[in-house]
């Protein structure tokens, strides 16, 4: 390419790290836009040594702030309730399904790769807390011993990847990932996991060189799907709607796992709105995830029990397309869909597993209204 060409190249793509680096990083930056009470800042400063903070421009414009209860506030600024110590830091059991350094294997048909350990917006709910933004440990080392891996293993046909967010990556590397799968002939499409379109979308909407890449791989053969993760209506703006469209018409579907959070959206009308938003905007509801265990998340934990109240009532203000998703636990078993309860039991499904015998098992156990996780509840057999 000559130096012409890559000039005009460059005029397409979106600076990223220029942005990135106006970011909020220090509680003194932050409380030039919201108030934080004297007695927790120096609580908060230890916590974010630890687990960094980092809140892009565009998300921090969404908060409220004269409102200390915020959703988005909740969801992005560090608070005291991380000082828990209960819970796990690997609630699904990754290290067991790790196959190589960033390649993990759970599921025969999906292969999941930790592209970064580093997100334009640093989520206080995240279940990868042990890592992101912080331990570079897990990530991907070696790309080609991946693809090694997934090449020999005919089973898999498809890839994800994640991180930290992979849409945090320089568009080269991206492409080198999309190049290298697209010579893999069992694949049939690969994910991102990605919380860019709702916290810094338009990473998406202004980056031409990225909707080339798009368009370029996203193919009939090897579609490229985009999963992102909606949890509050507020979250989906004019700028998130206009980096949906041109996911789209770059021919990359939109899915959406939304978590079910404390504080957050744990009422019908605020999971249903957002549901119709979501479906209003071209995204396809996927999952609504039970909040994990993990340390210094617990605090955004509901109970099963009314988790399900929460999710049917919210169905009752929904149309078909809004509620096509599953409530789904994360288990280091599987992907368990969480049905239905009565007065004495509630009611499971494995809707993915580790063990293929067990994909579509139907189980119930004892409710426990103070369960907030499968292992809260005691095993029954009938």
């Amino acid at each position: 390419m000559n130096t012409q060409d890559s000039s005009k190249k460059s005029l397409h793509k979106y600076d990223l790290v220029g942005e990135l680096e106006h970011n909020i990083a220090t509680l003194d930056e932050l409380e030039r836009y919201i108030s934080l009470e004297k007695k927790e800042k120096n609580t908060l400063f230890k916590i974010i040594k630890t687990y960094p903070m980092s809140i892009t421009r565009y998300y921090l414009s969404l908060i409220d702030p004269n409102d200390p209860t915020d959703p988005i506030r909740k969801m992005v600024v560090p608070s005291l309730d991380e000082l828990s110590r209960i819970g796990s830091f690997d609630t699904s059991g990754e290290k067991t399904n790790t196959k190589a350094i960033g390649l993990q294997h759970k599921y025969a048909q999906t292969a999941l790769i930790l592209t970064t350990n580093k997100c334009p917006s640093y989520c206080r709910f995240c279940f990868r807390k042990r890592l992101v933004g912080f331990s570079d440990k897990e990530i991907i080392s070696n790309f080609n011993v991946a693809q090694k891996y997934i090449s020999e293993h005919t089973e898999i046909n498809n890839v994800l990847l994640t991180g930290g967010d992979p849409f945090s990556l320089e568009n080269h590397i991206i492409e080198h990932f999309l190049e290298s799968f697209a010579t893999i002939d069992h694949l049939d499409f690969v994910r991102f996991g990605s919380r860019i379109p709702v916290v810094l979308p338009q990473r998406i909407s202004e980056d031409k060189e990225l909707q080339d890449i798009f368009l370029k791989y996203s193919t009939p053969d090897m579609r490229i799907h985009v999963v992102t993760h909606f949890n509050h209506p507020n979250e989906v703006t004019k700028e998130a709607r206009a980096a949906i469209d041109v996911l789209l018409k770059c021919g990359v579907p939109v899915h959406n796992q939304t978590v079910l959070m404390k504080g957050v959206n744990d009422s019908p009308k605020v999971i249903a709105k957002l549901q119709n938003m979501l479906v209003s905007a071209g995204v396809n509801p996927y999952y609504i995830f039970q909040c994990r265990p993990v340390k210094k998340v617990t605090h955004f934990q509901v109970t099963l029990a009314h988790g399900l109240d929460i999710i049917n009532e919210a169905n009752k203000q929904m149309n078909g397309l809004s509620k096509r998703f599953k409530y789904i636990m994360s288990h280091k078993t599987g992907k368990i869909e969480i049905i239905s309860k009565d007065d004495e039991f509630i009611y499971f499904k494995y809707h993915q597993a580790k063990d293929p015998k067990n994909i579509g098992k139907f189980f119930k156990l004892p409710l426990i209204s103070s369960a907030k996780w499968l292992d809260d509840l005691k095993m029954v057999t009938k």
